[in-house]
Parts: C-alpha cells; sequence; structure tokens
C-alpha cells in the first residue's frame, strides 16, 4: 500500500511539473503552445480607438491560397485553433453555428489551424461539421502577423469590423452569446 501512494504521489508531482501556470496557451519564446483558461468576455474596442488589421496570406486546408484583402469590406472572424486545443472542440461548433446564422448577412469567418498536420486539422474540421475555411499555420506566422493582439493564445478569436479593423479580441474560448453580441454591435454600426 506504501508504495502504490508514494507511486501517486510521485505521477502527480510530475503531471504539476508539467503545468503551465492556470493551464493556459500561449506562445513562448520557443513558439509552442500551452493551453490559456477561457475569458467570459473579450475586449470589444470603440470604433474611434480601432487599427488597422494586418494583412497576411497563407494556403487553405482544402489546398487553394488565401489573402487577407478576401475580408475585405465586410465583418470577419479570425479564429485560431488547434485540433489538440480542448476549448476549441467545444468552441469550433458553436462558431459553425454562427456562421450559418450570419454568412448571408455578408459575416465572414476564418479559421488558422495552428500546429496541426493537414490530416489531423481537415479530420476536425469533418468531425465537427465546419464548413467556413481555414489557413494551415504551422508555425504560427500569422499571428505573428496580429503580434499587437493577443492572436498567440489558443484558442484566440480576433473580430474584424468592415473597415477591416480589429474591433474585438478573444484569449480563450468564445461564448455563443459574447460571438452574436459583438456581432450584432458591428452589424448595427454598419446600419
Amino acid at each position: 500500500m506504501r508504495r502504490g501512494l508514494l507511486g501517486a504521489l510521485v505521477g502527480a508531482l510530475l503531471l504539476t511539473g508539467c503545468a503551465t501556470g492556470d493551464g493556459a496557451v500561449d506562445v513562448n519564446n520557443g513558439g509552442e503552445f500551452r493551453f490559456v483558461q477561457g475569458t467570459p468576455a473579450g475586449e470589444v474596442i470603440p470604433s474611434g480607438e480601432r487599427a488597422a488589421a494586418p494583412e497576411f496570406s497563407g494556403t487553405l486546408l482544402d489546398g487553394g491560397d488565401f489573402d487577407s484583402t478576401e475580408l475585405d469590406g465586410g465583418i470577419a472572424v479570425v479564429n485560431f485553433w488547434g485540433s489538440w486545443c480542448a476549448p476549441c472542440r467545444v468552441e469550433s461548433p458553436e462558431f459553425q453555428e454562427v456562421h450559418a446564422e450570419v454568412r448571408d448577412r455578408g459575416v465572414q469567418f476564418l479559421g488558422v489551424n495552428v500546429k496541426d498536420t493537414d490530416q489531423l486539422a481537415r479530420a476536425f474540421e469533418d468531425s465537427f461539421g465546419i464548413e467556413f475555411p481555414s489557413l494551415h499555420d504551422p508555425r504560427g506566422e500569422v499571428a505573428l502577423a496580429f503580434r499587437d493582439y493577443p492572436a498567440n493564445a489558443i484558442p484566440s478569436t480576433i473580430v474584424l469590423d468592415a473597415q477591416g479593423r480589429v474591433a474585438a479580441v478573444y484569449t480563450g474560448a468564445v461564448a455563443q452569446e459574447d460571438l452574436r453580441a459583438v456581432l450584432d454591435l458591428l452589424m448595427a454600426e454598419e446600419g
């Protein structure tokens, strides 16, 4: 019995030693991702304080090319995700629901898959029925383009207004009601 307790104690200490504070996802200097605890709501940036989103490009998971200018002229949701990310497994199907509700109103969604193989990322999208496109960004280059915003946490979401400016930033999973609220606010700004 003593050996069993000792083994359990050693195992617990090893697991504790491997954890990063608050179980959060952040990119460190080595470019590795750690999980970040979700936030109940993100930061919505007042219209007069918004800055233009950076330009970026890459290859979509379906093999096509993508350029950020394709997001011009409409509201866009840019979500950074990975198949290995537990909060992404909750968030992604919810994003698909919101996408289905607002895509006919000119709101675009773009996923940015990081630290995955093409095969794992496509399997993730298939299993959750994700219909919006995703960039394959295994080295996190798109997150680096958004260096002025905390896009290096997984999941992270950046919402752009119709002028291509960063209007909201979420680190951690985004609740559907939070995403709907910011999209309603941005659509009202256009009206």
